[in-house]
């Protein structure tokens, strides 16, 4: 069992910034692949990026390519989310995800944070 804790979200004018932390204490935390999903009100879980292993790979989703930055450390069995340039359509719960591979599918995470909730207004 992996236990996955987000923290960073909260409230931001558009255009500004935001990094996401998210600590997965007690693992072997460089066994898994991390990724960031997001879901906003009434619409699905949306696929915002993925780091593999040894950050050897990284993968964004197309609407957050550019202005979001995903990282990772090991040793701290910490992955960030740096986002910058923050929009409106940003607003959504942000969660934390660890896997066995590299994938922008949120069914092939087996462990999922309970999330945290950055809002961007207008």
């Amino acid at each position: 069992q992996v236990q996955l804790v987000e923290s960073g979200g909260g409230l931001v004018q558009t255009g500004g910034s935001l990094r996401l932390s998210c600590t997965a204490p007690g693992s072997t935390f460089s066994n898994y692949v991390m990724g960031w999903f997001r879901q906003a009100p009434g619409k699905e879980r949306e696929f915002v990026a993925s780091i593999s292993w040894h950050a050897e790979n990284i993968y964004y989703g197309r609407s957050v390519k550019g202005r979001f930055t995903v990282s990772r450390d090991n040793p701290k069995r910490t992955v960030y989310l740096q986002m910058n340039n923050l929009r409106p359509e940003d607003t959504a719960v942000y969660y934390c995800a660890a896997g066995g591979r590299v994938t922008t599918d949120a069914g092939d995470m087996g462990y999922w944070g309970k999330g945290t909730l950055v809002t961007v207004s207008s």
